[in-house]
């Protein structure tokens, strides 16, 4: 019997997918029957590893409402409803708040002149870097770290400028280890470090255990990750890095308490 990690709040991709943002790569056809057929497959990898596939209401009228971890940040048992920088996307927030409070949550929000997307949070231990750029500004930061200051957790602003989140550039291991590719961010901040040989390699998420959900796309990193002693959980995901997803973008995990 598989071990119960939590829930994973998903959100199927809409029918209006291959009009998602564009930011930081060139547009190339995205093909929507493939992108569905692709997220059921995501979906049965995590049910398969002990999450509970919960889904939000959808968001059929926004291109990117698949991209779920942009409009939450959950922290023990606190979820931050997000205010996204794009304000095409900001109409997605609506279900999810709903949604997280149905589960019990303790809800907070960031109110604007706040922006804050998901995917600029990267949550590592005690600490929580938040990525500064296009999507996320500082004002946003300022609430996220006051809604988390009561959790015992810092936040440390890291700038961006080459990269869409601050998840497209960096994400973490269980042991804390920052993986990294390129120049895509200054490394400084983020004191263990490993350099991972393909741009997607350096997008995990972690199951529990030595489970590590990874792209297709990054068989070197699958490789060097699993003579780390990990185990890679393989999903491709080909269609969303059309649109500069990642496999970070694709769920909020919420761990079993």
């Amino acid at each position: 019997m598989v071990e119960d990690r939590g829930i994973a709040l998903v959100r199927r991709p809409s029918p209006r997918l291959a009009e998602g943002i564009v930011t930081h790569i060139e547009r190339t056809p995205v093909d929507v029957a493939l992108a569905q057929r692709q997220h059921e497959a995501y979906l049965e990898a995590l049910t398969a590893h002990g999450w509970r596939v919960y889904p939000v209401p959808p968001a059929d009228d926004c291109p990117d409402s698949v991209f779920v971890e942009d409009t939450l940040v959950v922290c023990g048992d606190i979820a931050v409803v997000t205010r996204p920088g794009a304000p095409e996307r900001q109409p997605e927030t609506v279900a999810v708040a709903q949604t997280v409070r149905a589960l019990g949550l303790t809800v907070a929000t960031i109110e604007a002149p706040g922006t804050l997307d998901g995917g600029d949070v990267l949550q590592v231990g005690s600490t929580v870097y938040v990525g500064q750029g296009g999507r996320t500004n500082t004002e946003g930061i300022g609430q996220l770290a006051a809604h988390l200051a009561p959790q015992g957790r810092s936040v440390v602003a890291v700038p961006l400028e080459k990269v869409l989140h601050l998840k497209s550039a960096v994400t973490a291991l269980p042991d804390g280890t920052v993986l990294t590719w390129g120049d895509l961010v200054d490394p400084a901040p983020f004191p263990r470090r490993l350099a991972v040989p393909e741009e997607s390699g350096a997008h995990v998420v972690p199951l529990g255990g030595t489970d590590l959900l990874i792209a297709a796309s990054a068989p070197a990193t699958a490789a060097q990750l699993a003579a780390l002693g990990y185990t890679p959980v393989v999903v491709d995901i080909s269609e969303y890095e059309r649109l500069e997803g990642c496999v970070t973008c694709l769920n909020v995990l919420v761990p079993a308490q």
